[in-house]
């Protein structure tokens, strides 16, 4: 008889701690936590005060893994970036991308390194395997653009701009560039 109170008293403890980290989980979820698809039509309508907030809310969830290790090495290439260590960077990055192939950020994140130590091929073929991961990756495809500019290729990185600015019209910089492209091209065919 013992036995069935002990063990009757063990199954109401662990009902109320299920029911109690139940709880907990849902009340310290993000109350109407926006999908991608939701913050990327937001960012299209966003002003100058909430731009920066959407764009920061996407490119968080881009950085999502899955993985706490995973997140590690990103963050620690990201670090090395930061600290003018290119070198470094590439290690991390391809150690990522060599876990996990198919996370976008990773190859967006090694072809920053890449461009830092001047190998624009490498750089350009992650942004394409970024971009083909993650077609929105309006970073990736600023990449893309300022690789053709510098590669003189002024009506391609226009093109690449102005599919930014569809995606992220207040995307910093990036109406300058393309006015000052399309200012260059106007004037070349004077």
């Amino acid at each position: 008889m013992r036995y069935i109170s002990s063990m009757s008293m063990l199954i109401n403890t662990f009902k109320h701690t299920v029911t109690a980290f139940a709880v907990i989980v849902c009340y310290s979820l993000p109350v109407g936590a926006a999908t991608l698809d939701e913050l990327f039509n937001e960012l299209v309508e966003a002003d100058a005060l909430s731009h920066d907030r959407i764009e920061g809310q996407i490119i968080a969830q881009w950085e999502k893994s899955g993985s706490a290790s995973l997140d590690l090495l990103l963050q620690r290439g990201k670090d090395a970036l930061a600290a003018g260590d290119p070198e470094a960077a590439l290690e991390h990055f391809s150690a990522l991308v060599d876990h996990d192939p198919t996370f976008a950020e990773a190859y967006g994140e090694r072809a920053t390194a890449y461009y830092g130590v001047g190998l624009l091929g490498p750089a350009l073929d992650d942004l394409r395997m970024t971009l083909v991961l993650n077609p929105r990756h309006f970073g990736a495809m600023r990449g893309v653009a300022v690789i053709l500019e510098g590669m003189e290729r002024p009506a391609e990185a226009l093109e690449v701009y102005q599919a930014i600015l569809q995606i992220n019209p207040l995307a910093d910089g990036v109406a300058e560039a393309a006015e000052r492209i399309q200012l260059a091209l106007e004037g070349q065919a004077l």
